[in-house]
Parts: C-alpha cells; structure tokens; sequence
C-alpha cells in the first residue's frame, strides 16, 4: 500500500533520515522503534505528508505524493492518513463529540451525517456517555480514544500514531494498545506506530528499528 524507497531529510546540514526503504502492507500494524533522534517522527511525518522530503519516494497505493499540489495534498491527507499524537491535541473548547466531527466537517461531509457517525465511533469505544464532555473533564485514556475516533472519523487507509500511549498509565496503555489491534479486525486499518513502549512493539506485525537515519531490519 505504502512504497517508501531511498527516502532522505536535511535540516540544514544536519541529515535526518539517510535513505530509508520501507513497504507497509494493507491492515499490517507496525512499529518503529529507536532512539531519540533516530528520525522515527521524522520518518511518520513524511509518511504522512507533514512536510516534504529532501529526496526520495513515496508512493501511496501508486502514486507518487511529490506530484500533488499543496492543495490536493491537504485533500488526500485529509481522507487517507488519521493522526494519533501523543499528547491527544485535542481542542479544549469543543466537546468530545465536537472534536470527532471536526475532519469530517473539512472533508465537507454533511453535519447530520458526521455526527451520527462520530457517535457510533465514540460508543464503540465506550465513551457514549462522555461524548458532550469536554478534554478537561475527562481522564487521559478517554482523551486519547477520543482522539483515535477522531483519527478514524474519514475512514483513513492508514493510522499514524507518534508515542500514542506515552502519557498513559499502565492500565490505559494496555487498553489503547489492545484498541488499536480491536480496530485492525474491524475496519482494516492499516497502523504505522512510533513507540519507546518495547510492549506494545512485541505485539505488532512487524517491528522496525531505527539508527542513525536508517532502518536496519524492513
């Protein structure tokens, strides 16, 4: 699904990512482990079209993300990649519910509709009853799954998530880690994981490291 070949990113002079090769198959949960400064965030936020590499390829089922106009990759990311950060970035002045909706509302689908569907996500998730609070109202476990609803809201292809249960507890990084598999055999997404958490990179279909800009094992 995703065809990463040579793949390079220069901050200045300073060489981040120094050539990387990397296939990830349709429904495949991986992880990308390293380091700090290994380039694993660097490496998701290329995958994910947050900024642009220096050089290199990557293709998403074909086609090559470099030729997209800014506008049309704002568009693709929008309805093909969801964000699963560490710290959740949910916006505090919205509802859990209101912060669902929210891509759908860009990807310009109708309010009724977006809604009613950021509801089921959020009662699959076992946070019917919480949907009209607001981040500061709720634990740090119900924010990240909130958070993953609204990761799946466009019916993204692939889930990027940066250290997604970095800030949980042992208790709610379990249950996130076993959400994200729950998720895999209902919807078929596809998860790319940046974790530190060697537990949760055991349990993934692949597990890739990262030294120095490079992925010894792919």
């Amino acid at each position: 699904m995703i065809q990463i070949e040579n793949l390079t990113k220069n901050f200045g002079d300073l060489q981040v990512l120094k050539g990387v090769d990397l296939t990830i198959e349709k429904g495949e949960i991986i992880s990308i482990v390293g380091s700090s400064g290994a380039g694993k965030t660097t490496l998701l936020q290329l995958i994910g079209t947050l900024d642009k590499p220096t050089s290199g390829t990557i293709r998403f089922n074909g086609e090559d993300l470099a030729r997209l106009s800014n506008k049309r990759l704002a568009a693709f990311r929008n309805k093909h990649i969801g964000f699963v950060f560490q710290f959740h970035q949910l916006l505090p002045e919205f509802t859990a519910l209101e912060n669902v909706v929210i891509p759908a509302l860009i990807a310009g689908r109708k309010h009724s509709e977006a809604e009613a569907e950021a509801m089921k996500l959020l009662q699959d998730m076992g946070l019917g009853e919480r949907a009209h609070h607001k981040p500061s109202e709720m634990s740090g476990g119900e924010n990240q799954r909130v958070a993953v609803a609204r990761a799946l809201i466009n019916h993204p292809d692939v889930i990027l998530a940066d250290e997604p249960s970095g800030s949980l507890d042992s208790k709610n990084k379990e249950e996130l880690h076993k959400l994200f598999f729950d998720l895999r055999d209902r919807y078929g997404q596809t998860f790319v994981i940046v974790t530190h958490d060697e537990a949760l990179a055991s349990y993934t279909d692949r597990t890739l490291r990262m030294v120095d800009g490079v992925i010894e094992n792919g």
